[in-house]
């Protein structure tokens, strides 16, 4: 398996001086789905951040296929083929779904290829061709999940990152969102943060569990699943 990801030794403190991320080692490889799971407060939202530039590590090293990021501003690391689905979707309330899905697509190549990208997205949620004019901020929950997915995969990445998919939602909806997941995943590398344990470790190949900014254990998910601290302390088991 070729390595896309490889995070060594990562540190993060934010301002007033808290250590958020301590020492964290990830290697993520092509083609699959990993996932970083643990409680609120652990430091996911925070890697994920870091990884898309929108936080500067203290020390350590981020590379994506061999080239360092760490340092890069965000618009850079989105050219190099990361999309970041943030947690809360972030999306523009007052603009309609088509103008913000226009809007992840603001890098030259996907720019040149945004007809086509439309296409693949409507194809997978319809829902957004049928509200296209329809204001981003009108939609159900669900529905503004699937644009914020949606104008993540815009810009055509090698990896997606996804923060908190299935928060707040329906257990339908869940279902509809986890499905596009997988559907995205036959093409797409996912880097998977979700609260909901028992969903992120059925989809995903491997996964981290993230403690107090530390990565405490890693391995395939059914490895995991069958861990009797993960069973206790995540399924509830």
């Amino acid at each position: 398996m070729k390595t896309m990801l490889q995070i060594s030794q990562l540190n993060v403190h934010l301002s007033g001086g808290a250590h958020i991320l301590r020492n964290v080692s990830i290697q993520l490889f092509e083609n699959e789905i990993l996932t970083v799971i643990g409680p609120n407060g652990a430091g996911k939202t925070t890697l994920l951040n870091t990884i898309s530039g929108l936080v500067v590590p203290t020390s350590g090293t981020i590379e994506f296929y061999n080239k360092r990021i760490d340092g890069l501003p965000p618009y850079r690391i989105v050219e190099l083929g990361i999309s970041h689905v943030p947690e809360g979707r972030q999306l523009f309330p007052r603009l309609s779904v088509l103008e913000n899905l226009k809007l992840g697509a603001y890098t030259r190549k996907s720019r040149k290829e945004m007809n086509e990208t439309l296409k693949l997205v409507f194809d997978m949620f319809p829902i957004l061709k049928e509200r296209a004019k329809q204001a981003a901020g009108s939609l159900s929950g669900g529905e503004q999940q699937m644009l914020a997915i949606a104008r993540g995969l815009m810009s055509k990445p090698k990896l997606l990152m996804l923060d908190e998919p299935s928060l707040g939602l329906a257990p339908k909806v869940v279902d509809t969102i986890f499905k596009s997941i997988k559907d995205i995943a036959k093409a797409t590398t996912i880097l998977l943060v979700e609260q909901n344990v028992h969903r992120a470790l059925e989809i995903a190949d491997r996964g981290y569990v993230i403690e107090s900014g530390s990565i405490v254990m890693e391995g395939e998910t059914k490895e995991l699943k069958n861990n009797d601290y993960v069973k206790k302390a995540y399924l509830g088991i």
